[in-house]
């Protein structure tokens, strides 16, 4: 065995991994599927008429404009990157009002509802630690985007998971009455 091959250099190991992280970083598509477009989104956008699908694609559009903000930043354009993220929240929050104005409970029929929490989710923890690479005198607008991203995020989770769900009764709907859990029953 030639003992040349068997040496890895640091140097070696630290460029295989730089390449995982952009590539992971760069979405990880798999070479069949194509990076989103914004002209090819709008296009869509523009055309679908099922509510669902159409929150999935604003869901995609605005995901694209955080990534854009966050590479208007590191190109040092703040003012772009935060009309950028004025955007993004624009479209997270019509993915939402399209989702709501569909007439769908979101806890029988949870397509959609879903892929916004995930997104979300996701992308408040985009925006953190965004907002950690943003100098402290600039980082209010990043932390109000991303209040505003958890706020619409337990909306979509109180829609997705109700505290009380109407059960069925033989003349309509019946409100399920939570229990008195107080001790001695008496208040």
């Amino acid at each position: 065995m030639n003992p040349n091959l068997m040496v890895i250099g640091p140097r070696a190991v630290a460029t295989v991994l730089a390449l995982f992280v952009l590539v992971g970083l760069a979405g990880g598509a798999s070479p069949g599927r194509r990076q989103d477009n914004e002209a090819r989104l709008r296009a869509r956008l523009e055309r679908e008429q099922n509510p669902v699908k159409r929150a999935k694609l604003e869901i995609r559009l605005g995901r694209l404009k955080l990534f854009q903000a966050m590479e208007a930043f590191d190109k040092g354009n703040t003012a772009q990157c935060q009309q950028l993220l004025a955007v993004y929240l624009e479209r997270m929050r019509g993915a939402w009002a399209t989702l709501k104005g569909s007439g769908r409970q979101a806890w029988r029929h949870p397509q959609g509802f879903k892929e916004l929490d995930i997104a979300l989710r996701e992308d408040a923890r985009f925006l953190g630690d965004f907002a950690h690479r943003v100098p402290y005198h600039e980082r209010a607008p990043v932390e109000k985007v991303a209040q505003e991203v958890e706020h619409l995020r337990s909306e979509v989770l109180r829609a997705l998971f109700p505290s009380e769900r109407p059960r069925k009764k033989a003349g309509g709907f019946e409100r399920r009455v939570r229990p008195d859990l107080s001790l001695g029953g008496q208040g």
